[in-house]
């Protein structure tokens, strides 16, 4: 059976001092009050990964991930952060191939399946981002999209390496836009994702692996998304920064 997951994603948002007061908040309310999730994941800034990871020592549902690292094991890459490194910190996550990290950084599907094998060769997990843009979507082209990203980003992977990948969709033109795609639109995208998968690797492994929606979900909508037979979760942006909101996304399930 697959596992229910909510991933907040904080982008370059918070202070210090504000993001482990938030953290430290939902971590007393998933202890509380949630039920029904596997894990939660916050994905913060570098700076503080250390730091909540040591908040998390102890809290099963709990986990801290990075949102990006260099495909490199090590060098002379100047101001980047290797999978390496993340890991010695106690985190256990990273987001690759962000619509963000795309769009402002170039990041390519050939570059995002060398940050994957660094990833998982380094014993973390990715969550890879995929999707679409509004022309590729009001150009019918969404589903190539899709397939080729998967394609040149993931499909690369050993049977054993692609079941510790989480894929988060993500349609582009949804992204901190406060326009969402409806649940029936979101479930059609990931029952294909799922096709995809299980024509790669088979039926049970397709089946195994979490699918979460990654698009303006927030409390009002997210038990609507939550609850298709193909939506394992969410990737949550702006929602993640209010403790409140994150951790009732996480109870919508």
């Amino acid at each position: 059976m697959r596992q229910k997951i909510v991933a907040g994603n904080w982008k370059m948002n918070l202070e210090y001092n504000e993001g482990l007061y938030i953290f430290s908040e939902v971590i007393n309310m998933v202890n509380d009050e949630v039920f029904g999730i596997q894990t939660a994941i916050v994905c913060c800034p570098y700076t503080y990964l250390h730091s909540l990871a040591q908040l998390a020592k102890g809290h099963s549902k709990i986990s801290v991930g990075a949102q990006n690292c260099h495909q490199a094991e090590a060098g002379a890459f100047t101001g980047e952060i290797s999978a390496k490194m993340i890991r010695s910190v106690g985190a256990e996550y990273v987001i690759l191939g962000h619509s963000e990290r795309r769009q402002y950084f170039n990041e390519s599907n050939e570059l995002l399946s060398k940050k994957t094998d660094i990833v998982l060769g380094n014993s973390l997990k990715p969550v890879f981002c995929i999707g679409e843009t509004l022309e590729e979507r009001e150009g019918n082209r969404h589903f190539e999209v899709i397939k080729t990203q998967l394609n040149e980003g993931l499909f690369h992977l050993e049977n054993s390496h692609f079941t510790q990948v989480i894929i988060a969709y993500e349609p582009v033109w949804a992204i901190g836009t406060g326009k969402t795609a409806s649940a029936a639109q979101a479930q059609e995208i990931h029952a294909f994702i799922r096709q995809e998968i299980a024509s790669k690797y088979g039926r049970e492994i397709a089946d195994a692996t979490s699918i979460l929606y990654g698009g303006s979900c927030n409390p009002k909508n997210a038990a609507e998304l939550f609850s298709q037979a193909d939506i394992d979760g969410g990737l949550i942006g702006g929602a993640s920064l209010k403790s409140r909101d994150f951790v009732d996304i996480i109870k919508a399930f």
